[in-house]
């Protein structure tokens, strides 16, 4: 936890928003996107979705592949409580779905689906998009399943099974405009997601990448994504980490207040 703390004050110290922005590409991201408001029946299609996770007082046995909480001590977990603690916060999850309306994001992937809040945010922010998700918890994606179902999200497909299995499949041969990874936060993990998902990128793919300030692992990741050679633009949120592989972009880092 004081590790986080510490990271967030430095991100204070260090973040602009759109005013001390000189790029169009971002500044244009910014205003016409980050700052802008969002329609008022997405946010209570989200609201709906969230309050019903929050409502299921149902203990799941959680089986976590990733580099597991700091909150929850035990494999058998609430409903309620995961959907409090872990799911996507409501900026972010705002955030997501106007992303997914200004990018014209056709085709999307996301890395760890837990209770699913996230990719109905997917769903909801691009209703004529193909959504893939993938999680590797058994009980966890039978939750998200019965979400999409009953909020009718039919242009979700959801695969279980670890990463290593499903994440090759899935990128084989396809490309995608959004990748989202959400699924293990560890260094290692992050990496290794970021270098198989390189193969179904195009010009105008973007990657985020959740909790990009957990750990100093995270951070070291983020940093080594930074670096690469195919890498444009990043920006950071704290929460998120963003990269754009526009070819035609100076290569710029961009920490921003959300």
């Amino acid at each position: 936890m004081f590790y986080r703390v510490k990271a967030y004050l430095l991100f204070l110290k260090e973040s602009k928003n759109e005013h001390g922005v000189h790029s169009p590409f971002v500044y244009n991201l910014l205003t016409e996107c980050f700052y802008k408001k969002t329609d008022k029946g997405i946010i209570e299609d989200y609201k709906k979705i969230k309050v019903r996770l929050l409502k299921n007082k149902n203990n799941l046995k959680v089986t976590d592949f990733g580099a597991g909480s700091r909150v929850f001590k035990s494999e058998l977990r609430e409903v309620s409580k995961i959907a409090k603690i872990a799911s996507l916060s409501k900026e972010n999850a705002v955030l997501l779905m106007r992303l997914m309306d200004y990018l014209n994001i056709k085709n999307s992937l996301e890395l760890g689906t837990s209770l699913g809040v996230g990719t109905a945010c997917l769903s909801l922010g691009a209703p004529d998009s193909k959504i893939t998700t993938l999680e590797g918890c058994l009980n966890t994606s039978k939750i998200a399943q019965e979400q999409f179902d009953f909020f009718e999200l039919d242009n979700i497909n959801l695969e279980v099974g670890e990463f290593s299995i499903t994440l090759p499949k899935v990128l084989k041969d396809k490309k995608y405009d959004l990748i989202y990874f959400d699924g293990n936060h560890t260094k290692e993990a992050t990496l290794s997601y970021f270098h198989q998902a390189l193969q179904s990128i195009h010009n105008e793919t973007v990657f985020i990448f959740d909790d990009i300030h957990w750990s100093s692992g995270m951070e070291k990741a983020w940093e080594e994504i930074k670096l690469h050679h195919l890498v444009k633009v990043t920006i950071d949120t704290f929460t998120w980490g963003i990269v754009f592989f526009r070819q035609e972009q100076v290569k710029e880092h961009f920490i921003i207040r959300v």
